[in-house]
Parts: structure tokens; C-alpha cells; sequence
């Protein structure tokens, strides 16, 4: 048997594969501050003015605020243990989990939304609607500039600073920023909540539909509900390790299988270790005189692979 291990960058014997966004980090704790701002002008608004529609909107405002809070930490987190050596492959699942923590967040908004909403429905009351919709707008305004702020559209390209230009010529897949995609998650659908309190309260102003209040209450429930669904599915992905349906396992099979005669994989291990690193293990039988050195100068075309222990035996 010829068991190595080995590390395919050479960049990572301190295991530090991600060290954190650091102008994520900036950006979501302008949103957090932007946030709670509007979350205090949004629930004393939707109190003193009866608008359910607003009042939902600032309640769930408030825990996206409590959200957003916890991706500033969990960035903070991840960047003050990068170099502890008690985590194996680096605080990356750090962010990932204060993704999937503020996923939580959002089922819980749901919840809230529907049932007070409902609860609206059945026993309508009064409500201010000119200083109602000024709120709502003024909130909408706050949540754009967030959403704004949180885009990750255009970082998560780079690594370091960098471009992987490599990845781009062997089209490998590209993965957003999850701690920073839960943020503009939280921060969107608030906007689509005020949008939906704006509608509402319009609605009741002009054409007395006292019963759009609370019906936009309940369809912005749903649809938080369906943006948590996916965010949840992602980050619980990445923190289950399961990553043997991504397409690098199957590029990997295919490169061994065919850069080698007989070789035949028995065991593969593959998982994310940051936001475009795999670890994997690879066991393999082969009555070939191959070595494990020469396995990994095969999966070298696989940037993504940062940690990689080969295991061979000849037949």
C-alpha cells in the first residue's frame, strides 16, 4: 500500500482556506445600523397608526436587524479564529452557519407574519393611512440602499483580491458568499414587504380595501417562507458536507479514469472547506505502478481540490 498525504496548493499548511469578506463585513455593519434605524421608525409608525401592514413590516424588520447583527459576528468570528489551530479546515462554516442561523430567522418571521396577519383579517381596525404609507416608503428607501450595500454580485468572482481566471477556462461552478447571501436575503425581502404595505395601504387610502392590509401581510409570509426554504437548503448543504452530487465528484472520476489504465476508485470523500476549496480522499486499487504523487499531478486541473489525501493499492 502507498498512502500519502497530500496538499495540492501548498498555500494551506496553516489550513486557512477563507479568512473571512472583509468588505462584507463593512457593508453588513452600515445595513445593520441602516436596519435597526428604519425597524425603530417602522413599529413606532405601524403602533401609533393601526397599519398592520406597516407594524409586520417593522417586526420583521427588527429580526433582520437581529439577523444581520449575527452575519457582522459570525464574519468577526471567522476572522478572529482563522489561524486557531482547533479548526481542521479553517472558521469558514463559521459564516455558513450564521447563514443558515438567520435562515431560522426568516421561517420565524414567517410565522409571525402569517398568524398577526391573519389575526388582522378576521377583526380589521382603523387605520392612518397617509402617515402610513410615508413610513412604509421611507422604510422601502432604507431596505434598497441595504440591498444595495449587500450585493454580492461581482465579488464573489474573486478570491485574495483576484480573479481565478483558471476557473473561469474550466468552468467550474462560482459560490456566492452564503453569511453575506443571507444578509441580502433579510434585507430584500423587507423590501418586498414595504412594496407589499405600500400596495396595501394605497389600496385602503384610495379605494377603501381595508382587507389588502392584512392580505399583503399574509403573501409576504409566503414568500419569506420561500426564501428561507432555499437558503436553508443551501447553508444546511455546505454544513452536512454533502457535496457528492456537485459536478467537481464526477470530474474527478472522470479525470482518474482516464488518466490512469486500470485504476479504480474505491472510496471518494469530497467536501467544501471554503467558499471555492474542496477537501477530498480519495482510496483507489490499481496494478499499476502508480503513485499517489502521480495521482495528484492528474487532479492539479482542479483548482478547487485544496486538501487532498490519496490512498493506493496495487492489486
Amino acid at each position: 500500500m502507498d498512502t500519502e498525504t497530500l496538499d495540492s496548493r501548498q498555500l494551506n499548511q496553516s489550513h486557512i482556506y477563507d479568512e473571512g469578506n472583509p468588505l462584507a463585513e463593512k457593508r453588513t455593519k452600515w445595513a445593520v445600523i441602516l436596519t435597526a434605524f428604519a425597524m425603530v421608525l417602522e413599529i413606532a409608525g405601524g403602533w401609533i397608526f393601526n397599519s398592520m401592514a406597516l407594524l409586520a413590516d417593522g417586526w420583521h424588520m427588527s429580526s433582520h436587524a437581529l439577523a444581520l447583527g449575527l452575519s457582522l459576528l459570525a464574519y468577526r468570528a471567522a476572522r478572529h479564529f482563522a489561524r486557531d489551530t482547533r479548526f481542521s479546515f479553517g472558521t469558514w462554516k463559521i459564516e455558513v452557519l450564521g447563514g443558515y442561523t438567520s435562515a431560522v430567522f426568516l421561517v420565524m418571521i414567517a410565522g409571525l407574519m402569517f398568524f398577526e396577519s391573519i389575526e388582522r383579517l378576521i377583526t380589521p381596525s382603523p387605520i392612518q393611512y397617509d402617515q402610513a404609507i410615508a413610513i412604509a416608503t421611507f422604510g422601502l428607501m432604507i431596505n434598497l440602499l441595504c440591498a444595495w450595500l449587500l450585493n454580492d454580485s461581482g465579488h464573489h468572482h474573486h478570491h485574495n483580491g483576484q480573479s481565478n481566471d483558471h476557473e473561469h477556462e474550466h468552468g467550474h461552478e462560482h459560490h456566492h458568499d452564503i453569511n453575506l447571501r443571507a444578509a441580502y436575503i433579510h434585507v430584500i425581502t423587507d423590501a418586498a414587504t414595504s412594496v407589499l404595505a405600500i400596495v396595501a395601504l394605497f389600496g385602503g387610502r384610495f379605494w377603501n380595501a381595508v382587507w389588502l392590509d392584512p392580505l399583503m401581510g399574509i403573501a409576504g409570509a409566503i414568500l419569506v417562507s420561500l426564501w428561507a426554504f432555499g437558503l436553508l437548503r443551501d447553508s444546511g448543504r455546505v454544513l452536512l458536507d454533502a457535496e457528492m452530487d456537485t459536478p467537481l465528484a464526477e470530474k474527478i472520476r472522470h479525470t482518474i479514469s482516464t488518466g490512469t489504465n486500470n485504476a479504480i476508485i474505491t472510496d471518494l470523500h469530497l467536501w467544501r472547506i471554503g467558499k471555492t476549496h474542496y477537501s477530498c480522499i480519495i482510496a483507489l486499487n490499481t496494478p499499476e505502478n502508480i503513485t499517489a504523487e502521480q495521482i495528484k499531478v492528474l487532479l492539479e486541473r482542479h483548482r478547487e481540490l485544496a486538501h487532498i489525501t490519496i490512498e493506493v493499492n496495487r492489486m
